[in-house]
Parts: C-alpha cells; sequence; structure tokens
C-alpha cells in the first residue's frame, strides 16, 4: 500500500497550501485516514482526521484553519490548510490506520511524507 504526498511548498504566514494524499482504493475506502506533522525537535501531531463514516477531528492547534476532506473520485484526501503560522519548517504525512486495539491502541501506514515551510 502506498500513500503519495504532494502539495507542500514555501509560504508566507497568514497564507495557504492544500495538502494531497493519494493512495489504493482499498484504503482509501476501508481505512481511517489522518494527517501527522512534524517538525524538527517537536513533539508531532495528527492534525486531522477522517473517518470511514466521513466524519472528522481536528488537533486544537489548527480547528478553524485547517480542513481534512476526500475525493471519492481520485482516491485522494486533502488537507486545505489557511492563515497558516509562522512555524518553519514541517513535515506533513498521510497515514491510514491499519489496526486498532481494545485499548484504542493505532498503527498507521504512513507516506514519505511533504514538507512545508511558513516563514513569518
Amino acid at each position: 500500500v502506498q500513500l503519495v504526498e504532494s502539495g507542500g511548498g514555501l509560504v508566507q504566514a497568514g497564507g495557504s497550501l492544500r495538502l494531497s494524499c493519494t493512495t489504493s482504493e482499498s484504503t482509501f475506502t476501508n481505512n481511517n485516514m489522518a494527517w501527522y506533522r512534524q517538525a524538527p525537535g517537536n513533539q508531532g501531531e495528527l492534525v486531522a482526521e477522517t473517518n470511514g463514516d466521513r466524519s472528522t477531528t481536528y488537533a486544537d492547534s489548527v480547528r478553524g484553519r485547517f480542513s481534512i476532506y476526500r475525493d471519492n473520485n481520485r482516491n485522494a484526501m486533502y488537507l486545505q490548510m489557511n492563515n497558516l503560522k509562522p512555524e518553519g519548517t514541517v513535515v506533513y504525512c498521510c497515514v491510514a490506520e491499519i489496526e486498532r486495539d481494545e485499548v484504542d491502541s493505532r498503527w498507521w501506514r504512513w507516506g514519505q511524507g511533504t514538507q512545508a515551510t511558513v516563514s513569518s
């Protein structure tokens, strides 16, 4: 199973980026999917998730600014990021949940990531 991200780049604070993730039809249809971000020296964060029932959840840090959504025709998931903050360089990874146990521990399959740099 491959997860392929695109859409990162350099933008000024307050600007927008849209990240894309494409995968196989079975992964897209059957798995919860999410965006995870990691900045150097910082703890990683699950910023947005879309579930099989198309419900969505967001981290407090991005709620109201980011929007996660799917395109069923393209087996693609997107993260629209608006009003970006000057956080430097962050790697965003597309992830697909592959397992969850009875205590809600979760295992994910990861894409390679795409880099977003927000300058002040």
